[in-house]
């Protein structure tokens, strides 16, 4: 049996994520998007681009949700993209809307499916689909860490000029301004990060880090980044369709780990069929954690908005 997966939102986003899952053989895709035409057509190119690319996947685009009934992965990417000058909690009420239409289709076509959500602002977005769709907590996940590690991993070699597959990099908190890159966790093939750069170099890598979004979002000025996060996000699906168990950071549902009770905050998670199979509660530091909480703190504020909705 072929596996399934939903892609919500044919933008930038949602397109690449539709063209990396053929790419790599992971599933049949159905891009689903509100714009009449705008899901078949870029859905019909993708097909279209098989035969060279030595792939062999259907891939079906639509306005509604019937084609996608029974998928194991819905990923949602659909809403509005940031603008210069915008933080992703501007993006607040506007995208609660176009999550809470979204889960509630997924949910009812595909009752047993693994959620990923990817729209901003990520963490507050991802509680709302987990509160909408009812669904147990190990099956609803939001990218951010993998994106946010990615782009830490990015500069660290850059800096270093060694290969971005021998660094590794740990991204926990908040996918915004107030997450947290774990130095102490991070280096070059074991190689502690504080013995190959000093703390200036640290700091001016950590900050880029942190707004590696923002820093897109003004080069391109009528969008955001999206071939990052569509590669993010088809890591996390990858990992639940293949049962790879891989070590993500992921926005998870935290009940007391870490000190912090019903928020979704980006922490190490397992990925396995079973969706997030297990939380990891790294030992940190007294700055970490303080850095960890006002990281939450950031989250818990955008939620206290939506309960209100």
């Amino acid at each position: 049996m072929r596996k399934k997966v939903t892609v919500v939102g044919a933008g930038n986003v949602g397109a690449n994520c539709a063209l990396r899952i053929a790419d790599k053989e992971l599933a049949d895709v159905v891009l689903v998007d509100v714009v009449e035409g705008v899901p078949q057509g870029k859905g019909l190119d993708i097909l279209q681009s098989g035969p060279v690319q030595g792939y062999d996947i259907e891939i079906a685009g639509a306005n509604d949700y019937e084609l996608t009934a029974n998928s194991d992965i819905a990923i949602i990417t659909a809403g509005f993209p940031r603008k210069p000058g915008m933080s992703r909690d501007d993006l607040l009420l506007a995208n609660y809307d176009v999550i809470r239409i979204a889960t509630e289709q997924v949910v009812k076509h595909s009752p047993n499916c693994i959620i990923i959500v990817v729209t901003n602002p990520l963490d507050a977005m991802t509680q709302a689909a987990y509160w909408i769709s009812k669904f147990p907590k190990n099956r609803v996940v939001g990218m951010a860490g993998v994106l946010d590690s990615a782009r830490f991993r990015t500069f660290i070699a850059s800096e270093l000029k060694v290969s971005a597959e021998n660094v590794t990099a740990v991204v926990m908190g908040g996918h915004g301004d107030t997450m947290v890159p774990l130095v102490r966790l991070s280096g070059v093939s074991g190689i502690p990060l504080t013995e190959l750069m000093d703390q200036a170099t640290i700091d001016k890598i950590v900050d880029r880090t942190r707004n590696g979004g923002a820093e897109i979002v003004k080069y391109l000025k009528t969008g955001s980044a999206y071939y990052a996060p569509s590669a993010a996000a088809v890591e996390m699906a990858e990992s639940i369709l293949k049962d790879k168990k891989k070590v993500l950071p992921c926005a998870a549902y935290l009940e007391g780990e870490y000190g912090i009770h019903g928020l979704f905050v980006g922490v190490p998670v397992k990925l396995g069929a079973g969706g997030i199979e297990k939380i990891y509660e790294i030992k940190l530091t007294a700055g970490e954690q303080a850095m960890l909480k006002k990281s939450a703190d950031a989250v818990q504020e955008l939620v206290e908005v939506l309960k209100k909705k």
